[in-house]
């Protein structure tokens, strides 16, 4: 906002009024979030990030007052430099988890190679086991059943050109280019760091 346009004292109460509003509908989408991708708690985060910028800005510009916190961004993404059409895209997913339990992963692994000759006697054999078994987002919902605690995640969808079955599995990584990132939902603890500082209880 320009230095010769002051906001006025409406404008400041109508952006911590929006900012409030944006609070109570991230924590609605949390609370019935849909798993640990959910795009709507996304949303929710990004127009709270919003929020907080425009009533920080109208504090400033009206009062020279700031607020105490500040919300991350994904800002290290380059701007997308895609097609505007894509053919095809390609969706990664990079989920970190800390295993806190080992003996319910041995033991969900024991189940899932019940009548095998799979080794479950390791944490290695045991992973293996279970991702073998289970499907990634099932693990991710049912998480502390396998003796696991979340950990921060991303999922990024990517334009891509359509690939012939099995084209890219030798290296199956190394085209995630930021720049053909569609889109992206983050899922961090820091987040959550951040935004306690709005209310410490």
């Amino acid at each position: 906002m320009s230095d010769d346009v002051q906001p006025t004292v409406a404008e400041v109460r109508a952006a911590v009024e929006a900012f409030k509003a944006a609070l109570d509908r991230h924590l609605e989408a949390i609370e019935n979030r849909a798993g640990g991708d959910d795009p709507a708690v996304y949303a929710a985060f990004e127009a709270l990030a919003s929020a907080a910028e425009g009533y920080d800005e109208l504090l400033y510009e009206n009062y020279d007052e700031v607020t105490p916190f500040e919300v991350p961004t994904a800002d290290a993404l380059p701007e997308y430099a895609g097609p505007e059409e894509p053919e095809a895209v390609s969706v990664l997913i990079r989920r970190d988890y800390t295993i806190v339990e080992p003996d319910r992963l041995f033991a969900q692994a024991r189940r899932a190679a019940e009548g095998d000759d799979a080794e479950t006697g390791t944490v290695n054999a045991a992973i293996g086991v279970v991702f073998g078994e289970y499907e990634p987002d099932e693990i991710a919902q049912r998480h502390k059943e396998f003796g696991l605690e979340e950990g921060d995640s991303t999922l990024w969808v990517s334009a891509v050109e359509p690939a012939e079955p099995g084209e890219w599995l030798d290296a199956p990584f190394e085209l995630a280019d930021p720049q053909l990132v569609v889109c992206r939902f983050d899922v961090s603890t820091v987040f959550d760091d951040e935004l306690s500082t709005l209310d410490p209880d």
